[in-house]
């Protein structure tokens, strides 16, 4: 309060024209002092490090090895992610810190999911083009570049952007034929070395997507909406025919036991009951159903991440039951919970809790966005089910009875057919 418009951070000695310095030479400038005039009193300290100019050139370039790359918004696991990058990417190093590297277009990733590209100059790329293909259950636009970039996805209302950085677009000629995804594809250079692709989608309901480099070409696909099941022949009475489902029972084995209920019954073994359950209940209505686990076993989160890209169903859901949060009351904390992460799976995180709630007179525990395992596969819309409580006494006494087991997976299954219907 009371600060004017002078809060600079200069090096000391230097003037504000650099335009003379030599293209391919390191130039020093010394300590940086912070000043802040504030009241007509001028405060100044000095940096703890030194500040350089480096020719582009000599910045080392890194091209991601990992498949994909984790990208995040910082350099610790502590920041959020972005859209991983395609093996293959590379882009310009601009800063390290400990076992982390920033990117050039702003993102940090581990030093040993990328290698270091020798006598590489910082990736600059032209697109000059876009067209479509069809392969089955997908379409692809494929992107040609000089060199594969970093991207980043967002997800909208009928929208899908796709930017591209360190690119300038050259672009004169988009190829889009009829398509069962995508209305129409338009373009614009948002910034020198960006450029975004905006896709006009058909529906709201998006079912997955997929990114990789082949070669140069950037490959986006994007999923085709599930066959009517109307369509489907010998589809009489079997709603979810032709339609295929992930399920994932939580937890499993003697090394993960999830969450523990009052008696000592483990979660791992509910969450396997109740798949089972609705598996029966979505196959009982035409759907084919995969499972990641069908006994007590171990099975860590990236084998589970894995076959849901393999599989590529149409939805992918992981059962679960809530442990008690950190100072919650076991007696008050209650309720049916839902987790999404990408926006295409909002809309059957949000439908299915509503629906059990409603349906069975369950208490809401929430809908949430969270950045989990086994919400994050793009592929197909994933969400997380809390079916309630284990260490709540009243909970428990439901969550345990056969009974109530089979109202549930009953539920479960009729929500999930009524989600279809509602967005086909």
């Amino acid at each position: 309060r009371g600060a004017n418009e002078s809060n600079s951070s200069l090096p000391r000695g230097a003037n504000e024209s650099n335009s003379s310095l030599p293209k391919a030479q390191k130039v020093d400038l010394g300590v940086p002092l912070f000043e802040l005039s504030m009241n007509n009193q001028t405060i100044s300290q000095e940096g703890t490090g030194k500040i350089s100019i480096l020719s582009p050139a000599d910045l080392e370039v890194a091209e991601v090895t990992a498949e994909p790359g984790v990208a995040r918004t910082g350099a610790s696991t502590d920041f959020s992610r972005m859209t991983p990058l395609p093996k293959g990417t590379r882009a310009a190093i601009t800063g390290r810190e400990g076992e982390w590297i920033r990117l050039d277009y702003g993102a940090w990733i581990r030093a040993s999911e990328v290698r270091i590209v020798k006598d590489a100059v910082p990736p600059r790329s032209i697109v000059r083009s876009a067209r479509s293909r069809q392969v089955a259950g997908w379409t692809e636009i494929l992107f040609p570049l000089e060199i594969p970039v970093p991207v980043t996805v967002q997800e909208g209302d009928k929208t899908f952007n796709l930017t591209l950085y360190n690119t300038t677009a050259q672009t004169d000629i988009i190829r889009l034929d009829d398509d069962p995804v995508i209305a129409r594809l338009a373009w614009q250079q948002i910034s020198p070395l960006q450029v975004q692709y905006t896709f006009n989608l058909k529906s709201a309901q998006q079912w997955g997507y997929k990114l990789r480099y082949d070669g140069t070409t950037l490959v986006l696909s994007l999923k085709h909406p599930p066959a009517k099941t109307s369509a489907m022949p010998n589809s009489q009475g079997k709603p979810l025919s032709g339609i295929k489902i992930l399920i994932d029972p939580g937890h499993g084995g003697p090394q993960d036991l999830g969450a523990v209920s009052p008696v000592g019954i483990r979660e791992k073994t509910v969450a396997l009951t109740v798949s089972k359950l609705v598996r029966d209940e979505l196959v009982n209505r035409g759907a084919n159903v995969v499972m990641t686990r069908v006994e007590d076993v171990d099975l860590d989160l990236p084998p589970r991440v894995e076959m849901i890209q393999k599989e590529e169903p149409a939805i992918a859901i992981s059962i679960h039951y809530n442990a008690l949060p950190d100072n919650g009351d076991a007696i008050n904390t209650k309720g049916v919970g839902a987790f999404w992460f990408h926006p295409q799976a909002h809309s059957l995180g949000m439908f299915l809790h509503n629906y059990l709630v409603a349906k069975l007179n369950r208490p809401s525990y929430g809908v949430f966005w969270n950045n989990l395992a086994m919400t994050r596969p793009a592929v197909a819309p994933s969400v997380l089910m809390e079916l309630g409580f284990m260490i709540n006494p009243e909970e428990f006494e439901w969550i345990v009875n056969p009974t109530e087991q089979k109202k549930l997976a009953e539920a479960i299954a009729q929500g999930i057919t009524e989600w279809f219907a509602s967005v086909q």
